[in-house]
């Protein structure tokens, strides 16, 4: 019973967030501070670790090939399909649930426990709209460009790390990222990034607006953001899957 209450309180409150916005132009400026915040100062953490894992996966791969049947340029070819098909997007997707979702759930919860939002109700704007969707539609738009980012920086990384250690040769990796490629992959991790971008905002938004109580509760309802929203990560990513890669 409980679920099903949280259920029905997201879904009403994701109701009153899509309400018709009241004024355009105040919502569209927010919507660039948005982006600001939680794409533009995200940048570093997603760059900082594409590059180690690409580094990671492209060396754990070389290293584990000890066949001399098997060619060197799948190296490469695993450091790209891994990078497009689950890093960039999920990886990327949890370490934006915790960075991104605990400092919405916090925001929001802060104001919810200051009657901050209480006072914009009572003047008559709606409170849903006007916190959480700029926040939403900001996220939805940066977030494939830092999986884009993602994909470019950890395949470069797995490209110096495997030269610099002699590893790998560039001839064979370059040629291992260009073997078989299938676009049909930077779809479908699109796809994922926007679902999860949702979640990412949405969810901690949740239970930050609906928190009780004083500081404590914030702290609380902030960690709760992260793990809901990194559970249905991981669940939406089981399904998106099955419904687009599965033959």
């Amino acid at each position: 019973m409980k679920l099903l209450t949280h259920f029905g309180r997201y879904y009403m409150l994701m109701a009153k967030t899509f309400a018709k916005p009241q004024k355009n132009s105040i919502y569209f400026k927010q919507t660039i501070k948005e982006i600001d915040k939680l794409g533009i100062n995200s940048i570093g953490i997603v760059f900082i670790i594409s590059v180690f894992m690409g580094a990671v996966i492209t060396l754990q791969t070389r290293y584990n090939l000890e066949n001399p049947l098997i060619p060197l340029y799948l190296v490469g070819l695993t450091a790209r399909d891994t990078m497009i098909l689950e890093f960039s997007s999920t990886i990327v997707g949890l370490i934006l649930a915790g960075k991104v979702g605990s400092n919405i759930a916090s925001e929001i919860g802060t104001m919810r426990v200051t009657e901050q939002i209480d006072a914009l109700e009572i003047m008559g704007i709606n409170s849903a709209s006007y916190l959480i969707f700029p926040k939403i539609i900001a996220a939805i738009f940066i977030n494939p460009f830092l999986n884009i980012l993602s994909m470019f920086v950890g395949i470069a990384g797995g490209w110096v790390a495997a030269v610099s250690s002699g590893a790998l040769s560039t001839a064979d990796y370059l040629y291992g990222i260009h073997y078989a490629f299938i676009p049909y992959y930077i779809v479908y991790s699109m796809v994922k990034t926007v679902v999860f971008a949702f979640i990412i905002t949405s969810v901690p938004a949740y239970h930050g607006f609906y928190v009780k109580g004083g500081a404590l509760e914030v702290g609380k309802a902030s960690t709760k953001g992260v793990v809901y929203s990194s559970i249905l990560i991981l669940l939406f990513n089981v399904i998106i899957t099955q419904l687009m890669l599965a033959k």
